[in-house]
């Protein structure tokens, strides 16, 4: 393949084809790294009101260092993966300290920051400081699978690295003098588009690829069957009966202080264990109240990237006198709950609707 004429078609067909996001009219590499961050693992149509929401309520690095964790968690809710925002606010403080408040313009420093990893930093350095530094994500992983005709199983590691190598040659090539090319930041969007919009994982549009004419597994055949993606995914799967629990007209919420996927979030109380008499045991123990379940609601099930909640949600109230813990049901809707909770929230609506 000719390297120059891909980075040519590609940057061509970017130029008058690519997505408006809002997080492209900007070089701010504070706002570049929030839309990233929330774009991991997250569909792009869902972090639109997301990031114009965030940026709105926390429009700078010293905004982010400062706000409350019940802020961040509420701006957060329902795109999951909560550890992501708790690490953004700890790189926020990072940079006030280590780099007087000033986004690191180079990709190593910004890889130094927490939560950061190698896609982040390359996207970032590359995108607000065209920095010479390659993406590699699932896009840019299956459009030079399918170009280079390329059977290296993307799940592994070693091939992540060598196909690393490929993207930095052609950022490099993509910094020609020509002017047709845009450099890094056009070439790296330009591959996520062309991955999001053209070289989807089934069925891609070969016939209005820019760089058809250029695809080894096309001409092969084989762009129905590349790229390999073989992973390990087996999941765990954790049983759990989860109560809304009630004293009165207030409902018993917690706080999730351990570190872990739901660090600083709220949720429902709930335990594993195989009976209502072994929850109400369990809550006496830990909290020295009587609980009584009444009502058995339904199962709700909660994936995570390697287990699977079952929570089997009851209605239950508190007997003992309780002060602690207690929330209106307008509160409980306006915490910053965990996804998983806010389905348990859901199938109990009859009961916490204000």
């Amino acid at each position: 393949m000719n390297d120059l004429e891909f980075c040519r078609h590609v940057t061509k067909w970017y130029h008058a084809h690519g997505r408006d996001l809002p997080w492209r009219h900007t070089k701010d590499p504070y706002r570049i790294w929030v839309s990233e961050i929330m774009l991991q693992q997250t569909q792009v149509d869902t972090v639109k009101p997301y990031y114009l929401r965030f940026v709105s309520r926390l429009p700078g690095i010293s905004d982010l260092a400062r706000a409350e964790d019940d802020l961040l968690f509420k701006l957060w809710e329902g795109l999951g993966y909560y550890r992501r925002v708790r690490h953004m606010k700890e790189a926020a403080i990072q940079i006030m300290n280590e780099h007087d408040g000033r986004f690191p313009d180079t990709y190593d420093a910004i890889i130094g920051l927490k939560g950061i990893g190698a896609y982040t930093a390359a996207a970032i350095a590359s995108i607000a400081f065209d920095r010479p530094n390659g993406v590699i994500d699932g896009n840019t992983l299956r459009i030079l699978s399918r170009v280079d005709a390329r059977t290296d199983n993307i799940a592994l590691a070693r091939t992540k690295k060598a196909f690393q190598a490929r993207m930095d040659g052609l950022i490099a090539v993509s910094r020609a003098d020509d002017p047709v090319l845009g450099g890094p930041s056009s070439f790296n969007q330009a591959m996520m588009d062309l991955g999001a919009m053209i070289c989807v994982p089934r069925k891609p549009a070969c016939d209005r690829c820019p760089v058809g004419s250029l695809c080894e597994a096309r001409k092969a055949g084989r762009e129905g069957v590349l790229p390999v993606n073989i992973k390990n995914t087996a999941k765990s799967d954790i049983y759990f009966i989860t109560a809304i629990l009630r004293k009165g007209d207030r409902y018993f919420m917690i706080k999730n202080e351990k570190d872990g996927l739901l660090q600083g979030l709220y949720g429902f109380v709930q335990y594993e264990v195989e009976s209502p008499v072994s929850f109400e045991e369990a809550f006496y123990e830990e909290y020295g109240l009587n609980v009584r379940l009444t009502e058995y609601v339904k199962e709700v099930r909660h994936v995570f990237s390697h287990r699977v909640w079952h929570m089997n949600v009851y209605y239950g109230e508190i007997t003992d006198d309780a002060r602690d813990h207690l929330y209106t049901a307008r509160e409980v809707l306006s915490l910053p709950v965990s996804t998983a909770h806010q389905k348990v929230a859901r199938a109990g609506e009859e009961r916490l609707l204000p």
